[in-house]
C-alpha cells in the first residue's frame, strides 16, 4: 500500500489534466473489475457486479478524486519570471520557497521580491522562477500548468507527500475494491476528476450512474495540532465518518449505518463535523432527483500544502470499514 501511495501521491495531475494518474489506477484496478469506462470529463468508472444470487441489490457509487491542486502560467514578463493563477485552493502561506514542476518537465521556485517575513504576500505578488531570462528562453508559456514538487516521506507511522488530498482516497479505493471478493451491490467505484475546482468530474459522473446510494472517500483537515480549530478530527484515531461539511449535510440513515458498521466490526472511528470544504458528496447529492450520501474521510495535516501528512493506521482503517459495509446487505430502515 505505501509503494502505491508514493507512486499515486508523485504522480501529476492537476485539476483537469488527471490523464497520468487514470492510467495508473486503471492498471491497478483492472484485474478486479467487471466493467471499466472513462467518460467524457475523464472520470474513470470502475463497475464490481453483485453476486448471482443477491436479493435487494443497491447501486452505489463510492468517489474518490484524481486531481490535486495546481497552478496555471498567466503572463511572462520580460525578465522570464512567470506569474500564475490557482487552479483549487492553493493557499499564499504555503507556496514561497516551494519547488513546482510543469506538465512538459520544466522546474520552477516560486519567489516573491520584499524581505518582509512577516508578510504573506498576494497571488498577484507571486512568481515562479523557471531560470530564465526572457520570455525567448523561458520553457513555459501562457496556459501552461504545474503540480507542487515534494518526494513522499516516511516518519514512522506517518506519511508525508504533496496531493494526499486525495491520492490517499485513491488509494483506499483502490484497496477496497482489491479486497471486496464479493458484494451484494451493484458497486461504481468512480475515480473523479475536477473535484479541486468544483466537484465536476462527481456531478456529471453521478448523473451517469444514477446510484440509490452515495459515498465519497477524501482527506478531512486534522485538528490536533496546537492552535488547531476546535473540530475532533486527529491522526490515528481511525477514519472519520462525515456527519456534515460546507458543501453537504449527510443523510442521518447513511451516518447511522456506518458508524454501526464500524462498531460491529471494532473498527476505530471518529465523528466529523467540517467547518470548512467540500467533497464530491456534493455532487452525487444533488445528481437529477437527489441521492443519499455519506462521507468516509481521512484526517491529514496541512492540506492543500506541499506536505499533507496521513497516519498509515487511518488509511488502513478506513480501508477495512469501506470493504465492510460493501460486503453486507444495506438496511437504512
Amino acid at each position: 500500500m505505501k509503494t502505491l501511495l508514493q507512486q499515486l501521491t508523485e504522480t501529476f495531475g492537476p485539476s483537469g489534466y488527471e490523464d497520468n494518474v487514470r492510467k495508473l489506477v486503471e492498471a491497478e484496478v483492472k484485474p478486479f473489475a467487471d466493467e471499466i469506462k472513462v467518460d467524457a470529463l475523464g472520470n474513470l468508472i470502475v463497475r464490481k457486479r453483485p453476486d448471482k444470487s443477491a436479493k435487494n441489490s443497491k447501486k452505489i457509487m463510492v468517489a474518490a478524486h484524481m486531481d490535486e491542486i495546481g497552478l496555471i502560467v498567466s503572463h511572462v514578463d520580460l525578465n522570464g519570471f512567470v506569474r500564475f493563477s490557482s487552479i483549487g485552493g492553493v493557499f499564499r502561506r504555503y507556496v514561497l520557497g516551494g519547488r513546482v514542476q510543469f506538465l512538459n518537465g520544466a522546474q520552477g521556485v516560486i519567489g516573491y521580491d520584499r524581505l518582509d517575513v512577516a508578510e504573506v504576500p498576494a497571488m498577484d505578488k507571486i512568481y515562479i522562477d523557471v531560470g530564465a531570462t526572457s520570455p525567448k528562453d523561458c520553457p513555459v508559456k501562457v496556459g501552461d500548468i504545474a503540480a507542487f514538487d515534494r518526494p513522499f516521506a516516511e516518519m514512522g507511522n506517518r506519511l508525508v507527500a504533496k496531493s494526499m488530498d486525495d491520492r490517499v482516497g485513491v488509494l483506499v479505493a483502490i484497496e477496497t475494491l482489491r479486497a471486496l471478493k464479493s458484494t451484494p451491490h451493484d458497486v461504481y467505484f468512480v475515480f473523479t476528476t475536477q473535484e479541486e475546482v468544483g466537484v465536476r468530474g462527481a456531478t456529471t459522473a453521478a448523473y451517469g450512474v444514477d446510484p440509490d446510494l452515495g459515498i465519497a472517500i477524501d482527506v478531512t483537515p486534522a485538528a490536533d495540532t496546537p492552535d488547531a480549530w476546535k473540530m475532533e478530527m486527529a491522526l490515528g484515531k481511525g477514519p472519520c465518518v462525515k456527519i456534515q461539511d460546507v458543501g453537504a449535510i449527510s443523510d442521518p440513515r447513511v451516518v447511522q449505518w456506518m458508524i454501526r458498521t464500524a462498531e460491529k466490526n471494532k473498527i476505530p472511528y471518529q465523528r466529523e463535523v467540517l467547518l470548512r470544504g467540500g467533497t464530491d458528496a456534493r455532487g452525487i447529492q444533488l445528481s437529477r432527483a437527489g441521492v443519499p450520501v455519506g462521507c468516509l474521510s481521512i484526517p491529514v495535516r496541512y492540506v492543500h500544502s506541499p506536505s499533507e501528512m496521513v497516519d498509515f493506521s487511518d488509511v488502513q482503517n478506513s480501508v477495512k470499514l469501506l470493504t465492510a459495509l460493501l460486503r453486507s446487505p444495506i438496511n437504512l430502515g
